[in-house]
């Protein structure tokens, strides 16, 4: 069943009626009408709780499509135990709502037995990126994004996805899933938004108190400062180890990692022969904040 949300006019933003629907067939009902139409449709996976960011990549993804497919999926299987699947913010009126504004032309509300029937079992791994880094403080993690995405590719049908580079790790793992299993199914990158002072744009940002909030924009100067210095020759590795007591003496309760790496493989770059992406992740409460830059 489709139906239809309206939301307040805003001045300046393109306006427009987004579909909703929450079953498959629904789904693959609107992109066969889009299809045979002759138009091409893109699809932006999200868990919801939208912010400039998601907005950012819905208009990215209409300069390579004709129609906007926006899922909205809280997707247990990317959350560890301890992690916060039940907190994690879900807020489908407010969602919707922006989603007018932005022009998106439907908007995928699956639930959990839609996603997740009865007797499924499948799980995929995609070997080697999905190791180390994130993969190593949260085990299983990408196996269950690959699966989603997987998911919403084949449900969707979609001609061109968008993924966002702050994580970078998880757009390298979805960028090589569909290299490696042939899917048509063109990727864009969608570069990272930040706020004001630098902090990348993530829907965990509303946990951040007062305080944790200004720790956090601290994150991107010490990346801003490693990426200087690595490009004027110094050593990569100690850069890594500076860079971890930089963001402890910021005010930062740990730091997961920070890593030079291979911009292709994510493997652990001991230079600056090839490209290289310099990742780290900082945790402030129960808050972990993931950022990343260029080098080069």
């Amino acid at each position: 069943m489709t139906t239809q949300v309206k939301a307040p006019a805003k001045s300046g933003a393109p306006q427009g009626t987004t579909a909703v629907v929450r079953t498959v067939a629904d789904l693959r009902a609107h992109v066969a009408a889009w299809h045979g139409q002759g138009l091409r449709v893109g699809l932006v996976p999200t868990m919801g709780a939208l912010h400039h960011g998601h907005l950012s990549l819905i208009d990215r993804l209409a300069d390579h499509v004709d129609r906007v497919i926006v899922s909205i999926f809280v997707n247990p299987a990317q959350f560890g135990p301890n992690e916060d699947f039940s907190a994690y913010p879900r807020r489908e009126a407010q969602d919707l709502a922006a989603l007018e504004t932005v022009g998106a032309d439907l908007a995928y509300l699956p639930d959990v037995k839609v996603m997740y029937p009865q007797g499924f079992r499948t799980n995929i791994h995609v070997k080697g990126l999905s190791e180390g880094l994130e993969g190593d403080v949260r085990p299983g993690h990408f196996d269950g994004v690959a699966t989603v995405v997987m998911k919403l590719l084949m449900q969707s049908q979609c001609d061109c996805a968008i993924f966002g580079e702050k994580d970078f790790q998880q757009f390298a793992v979805l960028r090589r899933l569909v290299i490696d299993l042939d899917l048509p199914v063109e990727i864009v990158a969608g570069p990272i938004i930040r706020e004001p002072d630098g902090l990348a744009a993530s829907s965990r940002n509303v946990y951040l108190n007062t305080e944790q909030r200004r720790i956090a924009g601290q994150l991107n100067l010490v990346l801003a400062d490693l990426r200087r210095r690595a490009m004027a020759g110094e050593d990569l590795r100690v850069l890594e180890q500076e860079g971890e007591k930089a963001l402890l003496a910021k005010g930062f309760d740990r730091v997961d990692y920070v890593r030079f790496c291979n911009a292709e493989s994510l493997e652990t770059a001991e230079d600056l022969a090839a490209p290289v992406q310099l990742l780290a992740v900082a945790v402030l409460g129960k808050t972990r904040l993931l950022d990343n830059v260029q080098i080069g």
